[in-house]
């Protein structure tokens, strides 16, 4: 049993639209094939994004290191050169 569209069909018509079929599950491949690009791309991506984002959390800990260090340093100086003008007083007083 076939419907009266179905028996209207031409050879060449039912050739144009197996073609279009055919290019449809093409474009289908190649958009999965895209996808599956992009997905891949998008998971190197994170994994780049994580490496710097570890980079990133050890150069604030190194740079915080840094800062509390000079601190230090700063503060040390300090105390020297503060007992260096005692002493300088103390010869100046003494002369």
């Amino acid at each position: 049993m076939s419907t009266p569209a179905l028996a209207e069909i031409s050879a060449d018509e039912f050739h144009a639209l197996e073609e279009k079929v055919y290019r449809t599950i093409e474009m289908l491949k190649a958009a999965r094939e895209e996808r599956a690009r992009a997905e891949r791309e998008l998971a190197r991506m994170r994994l780049e994004a994580a490496a710097r984002n570890e980079e990133l959390a050890g150069a604030r800990a190194e740079l915080g290191r840094l800062h509390r260090e000079r601190d230090e340093v700063r503060t040390r100086v300090e105390k020297i050169m503060k007992q260096i003008d005692a002493l300088a007083e103390e010869e100046t007083a003494v002369e």
